[in-house]
């Protein structure tokens, strides 16, 4: 070879060399939820001008859609911003949304959606330089049909663990019903016209304790593998823990995972708890309102961003709501039909017992007899992978028909914020390794 073929030939891998790598650095990351990725957010002036981030996407955050929020059948939201603040258990270096209109009526169109970095907990207000312009399909507005859901693209963005992200949307025309989570246990806020991209917070002068449209948070994540997904009723969702707070069992144990590093699995946490949510029946509607375990199951723990493990927290609406049909076969059937979804795509999956209720306004002694029948047949090891024994952890020593005083929120149903971090602390984070047992 003469020196100048030799030339040439250098110069031609060079040129290869610098279109794969030009390749990589504008492309976009795929919604595969499973692999290492690398991405870069579109260039638009109010998007990062940062390097290429690698990392896993995972759940930061979720929150099950679970009915029509009342009074906004007709005019949903038209010409307010909502602006949604969400709690993340993993930091990341990008983030994408998921919008829902589940329960919409009518196309949702949204005309301006962003994300930020809260400047302080419970707050309206975007830290500096965190606020980003989301987009969908490289559009700043999407539609979203009636039934159906959104994913945005990809934005980089610094999330630091275990901070308040905030998710904003504007929608200029009514839209029917708005499809929301009720029990958010947190403070969001709106503001009247097109606030999307305020900074400050002052326009957000109307408060809500709901989530709305908004279903899912992901980041891109070096700090987690993959996601625990929690499916569960009031007691996951975290009915009387403290509202801003984060005191829901499930809040403790992202932190315990968090805290533990490369000594427990490298996991977040996310919480698709509904508040009277039951595993075998749904509430009315089309679609239904209140979606039993079964019928979300495949929607908010198999749609979750690189499942890792599931845990199922589900009967004891099963034997409240429906007094004089429970039955606890039934329920653990139920309950074993779950494990066998999350089977088949080998995930694993850890039941908790049902806790106790004796004080409860809703409490009968034969229902007592049912939730100990179902307990059995959990700590038999006949119904889950693993179980967690929440009701050996916050019964009352002296009476294991009701909640410890000291655990017990009063209601003699939901735990107190002890009650829940309790919960937590006794989870054996080792039983959520591993995959699903092989189908004989």
């Amino acid at each position: 070879m003469t020196k100048r073929h030799g030339y040439a030939l250098l110069a031609a891998i060079v040129a290869v060399i610098v279109a794969i790598s030009t390749a990589i650095y504008v492309g976009v990351a795929a919604d595969d939820g499973g692999e290492t990725t690398a991405v870069v957010g579109g260039r638009t002036p109010h998007n990062s001008a940062a390097p290429a981030s690698v990392g896993t996407w995972v759940g930061a955050w979720s929150a099950s859609p679970a009915g029509s929020e009342p009074g906004t059948e007709a005019n949903g939201m038209a010409g307010r911003s909502v602006r949604n603040v969400v709690h993340v258990g993993v930091g990341g270096t990008a983030a994408r949304i998921t919008l829902s209109n589940l329960y919409g009526q009518q196309p949702l169109s949204i005309t301006h959606a962003s994300v930020a970095v809260a400047a302080t907990t419970n707050d309206a207000a975007a830290a500096a330089d965190t606020m980003r312009r989301l987009t969908f399909g490289g559009r700043p507005s999407v539609v979203v049909p009636a039934g159906q859901q959104v994913v945005s693209d990809a934005v980089r963005l610094l999330v630091p663990h275990g901070s308040d992200v905030l998710v904003t949307t504007y929608s200029p025309t009514p839209s029917g019903p708005v499809t929301y989570h009720p029990q958010a246990r947190q403070i969001s806020y709106t503001a009247e016209g097109d606030r999307t991209e305020d900074v400050s917070g002052v326009a957000y002068t109307g408060q809500t304790p709901y989530w709305r449209y908004l279903t899912a948070l992901d980041v891109l994540s070096n700090e987690s593998q993959g996601t625990v997904v929690v499916i569960g009723d009031s007691l996951t969702d975290g009915v009387t823990s403290t509202v801003g707070e984060n005191r829901r069992w499930t809040d403790v144990l992202n932190e315990r995972l968090h805290a533990a590093g490369s000594d427990g699995p490298r996991y977040s946490v996310v919480n698709q708890g509904i508040s009277g949510n039951r595993v075998l029946a749904s509430g009315l509607g089309r679609p239904a309102e209140n979606p039993s375990g079964l019928v979300r199951f495949d929607r908010d723990v198999l749609g979750r961003t690189n499942v890792k493990a599931v845990v199922i927290a589900l009967g004891v609406n099963d034997i409240l709501r429906t007094p004089n049909q429970t039955n606890a076969n039934r329920i653990t059937a139920g309950l074993r039909e779950l494990k066998r979804l999350a089977h088949a795509r080998g995930l694993r999956v850890v039941g908790a017992t049902l806790m106790p209720f004796q004080g409860h306004r809703g409490y009968r002694p034969h229902l007592e007899d049912t939730r100990q029948a179902v307990n059995a047949q959990i700590r038999s090891g006949k119904v889950f992978d693993d179980y967690v024994d929440f009701d050996k952890a916050l019964r009352d020593p002296y009476n294991p028909r009701r909640l410890r005083s000291d655990y017990d929120s009063g209601d003699h149903l939901h735990p107190s914020d002890k009650g829940y971090k309790r919960m937590a602390e006794i989870f054996d984070v080792s039983t959520l390794k591993g995959s699903a047992p092989a189908q004989l």
